[in-house]
C-alpha cells in the first residue's frame, strides 16, 4: 500500500480551468472522500491520479514515485466507475479474473491459458476469484452474466474485479448513485468494512453529504476547482472554514442571515425580531458597525412565543420524516429550516401559511464575513 501526494495539480480543458492549484496528501491505508457540487472537479481528480485524463500542470506521487507521466495500466491502481463498467459478455467470475489475468501475462493470448503449463497460474487466479467472491457474498452469482444480475449485484462484482488486483490504491467515482436507498446503505457499510479489513488507500468520489460523513477518514470539500477545506467528517460539520463549506455539508443546510453589529453594540437585521446585544452572544471577533452573516444549523432552532422570539416566519412547508419534523420558513430576507422531533411537531400542528416564532441557541451561532465568505467565529473554537 502506498500515500498518494498531489502538488500544484491544475487541469484545464481548453481556456476552462477544471483544477487550480491542488495540494493534497493522502494516508496510507486512508480513507478519503472528495466531495461538491455537480462540476466542482471531484471525478476529474480522481481520472488524473487514475491517468484517464492527464495533468495540466504539476505532480502526481503514489508513494515515492511520480506517476503522472505513466500510462493507467502500470500504476497499480483500480477504479470503481458510476457504470459498473463490466463486460455483458462475461460471466461474473470471467469479470473478477480478466484483470488477474491480464497481470500475470499481458504478452500472451487468451488461448496461452489453456496451456497446461499455465495450470498453476490458473489455480491461482481461480483461488483468488472464489476468495474475494466470498467477501462480497456473490459466490452464488459467478457462472452469471451481467444481464442477469440487478444493480446491487454489478456494483459488488465491480467491487470484485478492483479487489481482486491486490492495487495499491482504490479510486472509486460515486459506485452508488445508481442504487436505490436502502441498498446505498447496505452497501455504504460494506465498502467501509472491506476498506478497513483491505487496508488499501481509497479515494472515493461522491456528491452525496451523508456518504462522505459516515465513509470517510477525512473529507476534502471541493467548490468550482479549488479544495475549500480538508478534515474530519466532525470538524467539517462542526468548524467550517467558509460559508460554502457550512452551507453545503449538513441536510438540511445551515440557515444565514444578514446581520449587523450597530455603535451601540447591538445586532440587528430585518428578519430578527428584536436587537440582540451582542455582549449577549457567544460570538468573538465581530467589530461593530460591521456588516457580516449569521449561521445556525437548524436543530438550533426551537420553537418560541411572541415575548421571548429572536424570528417570525411564515410556514412555507412541513415535513414529517417520522423521527423528526422539518419546517420551512419564510422570513423577510431569507429562508430557513427547522429541524425539530416529532414530538414537538405533533404539539403544534403547524399548516401552510401559519405565522410562527422561533428562537436559535444563542450558543451555537456561527459567523461569516459578509464579503469573503470565510468563517469569523464557531462555537466550538475550546474544542
Amino acid at each position: 500500500m502506498a500515500p498518494v501526494r498531489l502538488c500544484g495539480v491544475n487541469k484545464k480543458f481548453g481556456q476552462n480551468i477544471v483544477l487550480r492549484e491542488i495540494d493534497l496528501e493522502v494516508a496510507d491505508r486512508e480513507f478519503l472522500v472528495l466531495v461538491g457540487p455537480s462540476g466542482c472537479g471531484k471525478s476529474t481528480l480522481l481520472r488524473l491520479i487514475a491517468g484517464l485524463e492527464e495533468v495540466s500542470d504539476g505532480s502526481i506521487y503514489l508513494g515515492d514515485r511520480q506517476i503522472n507521466h505513466l500510462p493507467p495500466k502500470v500504476r497499480d491502481i483500480a477504479m470503481v466507475f458510476q457504470s459498473y463498467a463490466l463486460y455483458p459478455h462475461m460471466t461474473v467470475y470471467n469479470n473478477i479474473a480478466f484483470g488477474l489475468r491480464r497481470q500475470r501475462s499481458r504478452n500472451l493470448s487468451p488461448l496461452a491459458w489453456l496451456s497446461p503449463t499455465n495450470k498453476k497460474q490458473r489455480a491461482e487466479i481461480d483461488s483468488r476469484v472464489q476468495q474475494v467472491a466470498n467477501s462480497l457474498q456473490i459466490s452464488h452469482l459467478l457462472n452469471r452474466k451481467p444481464k442477469e444480475l440487478s444493480g446491487g449485484q454489478k456494483q459488488r462484482v465491480a467491487l470484485g474485479r478492483a479487489i481482486a488486483r491486490n492495487p495499491q490504491v482504490f479510486l472509486m467515482d460515486e459506485p452508488l448513485s445508481n442504487l436505490d436507498a436502502q441498498l446505498r446503505s447496505d452497501t455504504r457499510s460494506q465498502i467501509v468494512q472491506l476498506q478497513k479489513q483491505l487496508q488499501v488507500t481509497t479515494i472515493y468520489v461522491t456528491h452525496d453529504q451523508v456518504e462522505a460523513m459516515t465513509m470517510g477518514d477525512r473529507i476534502v470539500v471541493l467548490n468550482k476547482g479549488d479544495i475549500q477545506q480538508v478534515d474530519t467528517p466532525l470538524n467539517i460539520y462542526r468548524k467550517p472554514a467558509n460559508i460554502f463549506v457550512a452551507g453545503f455539508m449538513g441536510s438540511p443546510p445551515m440557515n444565514f442571515l444578514p446581520v449587523e453589529v450597530d455603535g451601540n453594540g447591538e445586532m440587528y437585521g430585518e428578519s430578527l425580531c428584536r436587537a440582540i446585544p451582542i455582549h449577549d452572544l457567544s460570538i468573538n471577533g465581530i467589530g461593530r458597525d460591521r456588516p457580516f452573516t449569521l449561521g445556525f444549523r437548524p436543530e438550533d432552532l426551537q420553537p418560541a412565543t411572541a415575548d421571548n422570539a429572536n424570528l417570525e416566519g411564515t410556514v412555507e412547508l412541513v415535513e414529517a420524516l417520522g423521527s423528526e419534523t422539518i419546517v420551512l420558513l419564510k422570513l423577510q430576507d431569507s429562508e430557513l429550516r427547522a429541524r425539530v422531533s416529532a414530538d414537538i411537531g405533533l404539539d403544534h400542528h403547524w399548516q401552510i401559511g401559519d405565522r410562527s416564532f422561533w428562537r436559535f441557541d444563542l450558543h451555537k451561532l456561527y459567523a461569516f464575513d459578509a464579503e469573503s465568505g470565510v468563517t469569523l467565529h464557531h462555537p466550538y473554537s475550546k474544542i
